[in-house]
């Protein structure tokens, strides 16, 4: 395949010398001529293990060649990647300053030459919307059919400086983007070979992956370091602390607690992240992100509410399928759906609840405390059949069951799948 990276940061002088020394015909375009004359002399621009040999290899093999300007060769390709930088702006934003201008050139060189039919693929990590909201307007506005000339691809990498050759070679997804969210023939040919789970999405949300990644190992690293300032402070073997924490597969280092969906409760995370917070404010620990999530699932308990009742006149008649903090549970103890309930009586809906597995009269101890603190609870309780019976103007289901039942609504509302 002949193929134009444009921009070469790491990304792009990654993908370049990998593509080249699997054989594809590759075209470099930096307006860095730096960057060029290294890649002409079979040199890597930038110091990552692995590169510099495969640019010799490319250089000797003829496979790979680079340039400062976006000639007509770029327009005789079948792929098109763009790796352009997009750093931080002042307020913190992505400048998109590199991809609007690469993408206006782009558009530039395919009207000069009519017969070009080019696959682009956008690699730069972008806000959510830019392919909608910048680029395509930005095609649109040289080019009078972009569909017939361009397919237009938001493509994530995942490589870490360092190991970003085994990476590209290993990559742990592919993500592909498209305007209807069906494959792309070029980009499965590309990755024909990897062994990796792909998806085929939509733009935005292969644009947000990249966001939700590397921000995710940012708060593995926070939490980590919190912890282990916690530890010192009290005088505990952090490395002693992470080998148990890491050796659970099962539920630390897993998928479990990562879907999004409803609120923590229950009797053990509320009350022992508190717990573990007040530890670190009489030790000295400074943990802000641990100090932060109570507050936030509080939040988040906000969220649903105005989520699950959007659009819904007061007064409807609201089902709540599910009130203990859990399914095949009866643990009412700091229950994120009863604060949900009472936030639906407060703003006025005729709220009906159904749990069955809540039985009033067997419930005990700090169970039964709950109902004596919100007794709206037993009152507003309704059985299977009356549950089926009513037409409801929402359910709001707390579990994922509300196909067990056969339970009529306006809308149905899932919690824990945002969608």
């Amino acid at each position: 395949m002949k193929i134009a990276i444009l921009g070469l940061g790491y990304v792009g002088i990654t993908a370049a010398a990998c593509l080249a020394s699997q054989g594809h015909e590759v075209i470099g375009v930096d307006p860095n001529q730096t960057k060029v004359n290294a890649i002409l002399d079979g040199r890597s621009p930038i110091s990552e293990p692995g590169v510099e040999d495969l640019i010799a290899q490319a250089q000797a093999s003829g496979s790979l060649t680079a340039t400062t300007a976006m000639t007509r060769d770029v327009a005789s390709c079948e792929l098109v990647i763009v790796c352009v930088g997009t750093p931080s702006a002042v307020d913190g934003s992505h400048s998109m300053t590199h991809i609007a201008e690469v993408s206006r050139q782009l558009a530039e060189l395919v009207r000069a030459n009519p017969a070009t039919r080019l696959t682009v693929a956008y690699r730069s990590t972008i806000r959510p919307g830019s392919m909608e909201e910048l680029i395509q307007p930005i095609l649109e506005s040289v080019l009078s059919d972009v569909k017939s000339q361009i397919e237009l691809v938001y493509y994530p990498e995942f490589l870490r400086e360092s190991s970003a050759v085994k990476d590209f070679f290993a990559p742990p997804k592919i993500v592909v983007g498209t305007a209807d969210g069906q494959a792309s023939a070029v980009i499965d040919e590309l990755n024909k070979g990897l062994d990796a789970p792909v998806f085929y999405v939509k733009y935005r949300e292969s644009e947000i992956t990249k966001f939700v990644d590397n921000t995710f190992h940012a708060v593995k690293t926070v939490f980590a370091n919190e912890v282990g300032r916690l530890c010192v402070q009290l005088g505990i073997d952090a490395s002693e602390v992470h080998k148990i924490f890491v050796s659970d597969t099962k539920l630390n280092i897993s998928a479990n607690y990562l879907r999004p969906g409803g609120a923590f409760g229950g009797s053990c995370l509320p009350k022992d992240v508190r717990a573990f917070q007040h530890i670190s404010r009489t030790s000295g620990g400074n943990t802000f992100m641990i100090d932060s999530l109570i507050a936030s699932n509080e939040a988040h308990k906000s969220f649903l509410f105005e989520y699950a009742t959007r659009n819904l006149e007061h007064g409807s008649r609201v089902l709540l399928l599910g009130i203990a903090f859990k399914d095949q549970s009866d643990d009412l103890r700091e229950s994120p759906n009863v604060d949900l309930a009472r936030m639906l009586i407060t703003a006025g809906y005729q709220l009906s609840i159904f749990d069955p597995h809540v039985e009033p009269q067997n419930l005990m101890g700090q169970n039964l405390g709950v109902l004596s603190n919100s007794p709206f609870i037993r009152q507003l309780l309704v059985d299977r059949k009356s549950a089926e019976d009513t037409e409801w103007s929402l359910v709001i289901d707390t579990r994922g069951t509300i196909g067990n039942y056969s339970i009529t609504a306006a809308r149905i509302v899932d919690i824990n799948r945002l969608a």
